[in-house]
């Protein structure tokens, strides 16, 4: 039976991984600054290890290697027996429908810069014990409300905004979504078949800014006026993932779950 650690006890996705992931496997979550002083002997009988933690600096400035909290773990093992499940972005790539694994790299800003040099020094290091994700916008909840969410997510922007009382203007850009429950679906299958490798992780379909928030809010929907798209339109190829781990991820399962989450 596998064993997992999670590091980011109380992120957005290790907090919903640790509560999906533990119906299946024996699974650890802890906080970044527990695990990086640990000995060696400590990680022995993990299987698969997962960072969900992240610098503040890291998302916002160009790359430091005190920032780079995966490498900075990684470097503490001159032997790998584990899997990395590394959580890249879809920032990485140039902006455009139908984006592939092996489309154009052209980061959009200093996180998809840095989360590209993470995953080269990864897989370099780590070789078929890397898993690298890049994932799309993943929509959920977040279980913990804290001072350590570095990382602001569509539902927090879509909350903010509601929040404002005022009308307000919007491109109505098409991106790609996953919730938070196909996503946990997606990494369970992926560990189950114990697979290496870089994957998009997204639902690849258009979803128009106008369409999500109809299904989140009817109310709050009414309040925007929406602008021609721009250039920062896109959707992720999963056609590589899909065909590896044999699950159906769909657009009305999307939609059934915004209609539900707020």
């Amino acid at each position: 039976m596998n064993k997992i650690l999670i590091i980011g006890k109380k992120s957005f996705l290790g907090s919903y991984l640790k509560k999906h992931l533990s119906k299946f496997y024996k699974v650890d979550n802890y906080s970044y600054e527990h695990i990086i002083e640990r000995e060696y002997s400590f990680f022995y009988d993990y299987s698969f290890i997962i960072n969900t933690a992240i610098h503040s600096e890291y998302i916002k400035k160009k790359y430091n290697n005190e920032f780079d909290l995966d490498k900075k773990f990684v470097n503490k093992f001159k032997k790998i027996k584990f899997k990395y499940i590394f959580f890249n972005s879809r920032k990485i790539y140039f902006q455009k429908e139908n984006i592939t694994e092996r489309s154009l790299i052209s980061p959009i800003d200093n996180y998809g810069k840095n989360k590209f040099i993470t995953e080269k020094f990864l897989k370099k290091k780590l070789k078929r014990k890397l898993i690298s994700l890049r994932i799309s916008n993943i929509l959920g909840k977040r279980i913990f409300n804290d001072n350590r969410n570095n990382h602001r997510l569509f539902l927090d922007n879509f909350l903010i905004y509601k929040k404002n009382q005022k009308k307000i203007f919007i491109n109505n850009d098409f991106k790609d979504f996953i919730t938070i429950d196909q996503f946990c679906r997606i990494v369970f299958k992926i560990i189950k078949l114990n697979l290496s490798g870089i994957y998009n992780v997204s639902l690849s379909k258009k979803i128009f800014i106008s369409d999500i928030t109809k299904w989140l809010d009817k109310k709050f929907y009414k309040k925007i006026e929406f602008k021609e798209m721009t250039k920062n339109s896109f959707t992720l190829s999963n056609k590589k993932l899909l065909k590896k781990i044999g699950i159906k991820i769909t657009k009305n399962q999307l939609k059934s779950f915004c209609k539900k989450l707020i």
